[in-house]
């Protein structure tokens, strides 16, 4: 044991998105008998870039029982079906990755084996005619619909969000602390978090502490001194440029990643502006290009100022260590290809409460989140990786050098299993479901040589009829949705 006495004091060190989803979500779920402040500096601008999310956002606003039409005004949220890649397979091509389902599967094999035979029979239209998130993305299309719910997460203003969750923390009892951090005590004796020292000379103490001050670390990695696991070698991206622009039309339900020479770009529609981006290597290319390539592809008036945003992908070798636990960036950083920086931020405040050391900090505690923050981190990186990897760009060293690298085993296994027989192993860890590396692999150019033998014992009059029922049934719900933004217009009356 680390500590003998129970936990009653935490304290969450920065604010924004991870320091607020923390002390909203703690105090709505155990903050009854604990005491949570949390500690942030107006003065301190948080990265403020995380823009799109994931579905499992979802979850969270359950819990913490979030009126979503509450939540779509004060953050200008817009719905997000998925992700379109442009050019990332080669030039010219583009592919979307939905948040749903296509097709159905059976308890052997997922609907991609039953598309395989039917393709090969001529009886299949294009994969993306089976899926209805995909089909509304490309026609703009959203609603909430009673007889099959579609998959979907937000785009919002990340800014907005942390204020959003901050009404709901201090609702709950949690009090902030206005200040910057200037030094952190450690105990002499246990070596953890003693208490965190401000500017004003004010002392904070604290049982158990949060680390959500971003790249800087102060806690984890300054003041303790955890180490960091560097993927540079599989992620070498490590700078990004990001500026707001006017809407100039509708906004569409989905976020848009187009490959370029060295790196890629975002746009991500609100309802009252568009967020931009461009993800890069200095390796590869100078700082100067990059912003060009941004400034060259926004489709409307600039409203910020472009802000250059540095990273070295990777996580800490502890998430939590001592008394301590790193969330958000403090933990580490994988670029924003998949939206998946509020899904781990998300994560790891679940785990937490699941874990909590109520009656004091104890190793095997501190040994399970870190496993679990461990697989599931990593399990994400590989799915970001398959995109770099799995593709056939041929005109810069960047894309030419990711395409030849070493990756993980796991990565390297799924790939095969996929490639030689189709199949896909769901495991419980792993945020994306059989259907999103389906759709990933197949839009990369990976087509399995072989379909699931459970197919043939469909005949081909019934393998003809089954297709043309999927194909039916998502039409038919297709034809149901209005314009995305009409929606969000008439939700929020």
């Amino acid at each position: 044991m680390i500590k003998d006495n129970r936990v009653n004091k935490v304290v969450i060190a920065g604010g924004g998105t991870a320091g607020w989803m923390a002390a909203a979500t703690i105090s709505a779920t155990i903050g009854k008998r604990l005491q949570v402040t949390l500690i942030e500096s107006d003065a301190i601008p948080t990265v403020g870039v995380g823009e799109a999310t994931v579905p499992s956002l979802l979850t969270i606003h359950q819990l913490l029982k979030i009126n979503e039409a509450d939540f779509l005004k004060a953050t200008n949220a817009t719905y997000k079906l998925g992700i379109m890649f442009e050019d990332w397979t080669r030039l010219g091509h583009k592919y979307f990755h939905s948040f749903g389902k296509s097709g159905l599967s059976c308890w052997a094999a997922g609907f991609h084996h039953f598309w395989l035979r039917a393709k090969q029979q001529k009886m299949a239209k294009d994969y993306a005619e089976y899926s209805l998130e995909t089909l509304a993305a490309e026609k703009g299309k959203f609603a909430h619909l009673q007889e099959s719910s579609l998959n979907y997460a937000y785009h919002f203003d990340s800014a907005k969000y942390g204020q959003f969750l901050r009404g709901i923390a201090e609702k709950n009892g949690v009090t902030r602390i206005e200040g910057n951090i200037e030094n952190v005590n450690l105990n002499p004796k246990s070596g953890g978090i003693q208490s965190i020292r401000l500017a004003s000379g004010q002392v904070v103490e604290g049982d158990l502490f949060i680390d959500c001050t971003g790249f800087r670390s102060l806690l984890s990695g300054q003041a303790l001194k955890v180490g960091y696991n560097d993927w540079s070698d599989m992620l070498p991206a490590n700078a990004a440029y990001a500026v707001q622009t006017e809407s100039h039309r509708p906004a569409v339900p989905y976020t848009r990643s187009i490959a370029l020479d060295a790196g890629w770009r975002w746009q991500i529609p609100l309802q009252n502006r568009v967020g931009n981006g461009v993800v890069f290597s200095t390796d590869f290319k100078s700082k100067e290009s990059a912003l060009q390539d941004l400034l060259s592809g926004i489709d409307g008036d600039p409203i910020t100022e472009p802000r250059l945003i540095r990273f070295t992908t990777g996580q800490r070798k502890e998430f939590w260590h001592k008394n301590c636990i790193s969330v958000g960036l403090s933990s580490g950083f994988i670029e924003p290809l998949e939206s998946t920086s509020i899904h781990l931020i998300q994560q790891a405040i679940i785990w937490l409460i699941s874990l909590f050391p109520t009656d004091g900090i104890d190793d095997n505690l501190i040994n399970r989140y870190n496993q679990q923050m461990t697989v599931e981190t990593e399990t994400i990186r590989d799915f970001i990786v398959l995109h770099y990897h799995l593709q056939q760009r041929d005109d810069h060293e960047f894309w030419r050098y990711l395409r030849d690298m070493k990756v993980s085993d796991r990565l390297q296994q799924i790939m095969a299993l996929y490639q030689n027989n189709g199949t896909i192993i769901e495991e419980t860890d792993d945020l994306f479901a059989e259907n999103s590396w389906v759709q990933v692999m197949m839009g990369q150019g990976l087509t399995p040589k072989q379909y699931h033998p459970i197919v043939d014992m469909m005949s081909d009059r019934d393998l003809n009829m089954f297709m043309r029922q999927q194909e039916t049934s998502v039409q038919r719900q297709l034809s149901k949705l209005p314009a995305h933004t009409q929606f969000i217009q008439h939700f929020l009356r």
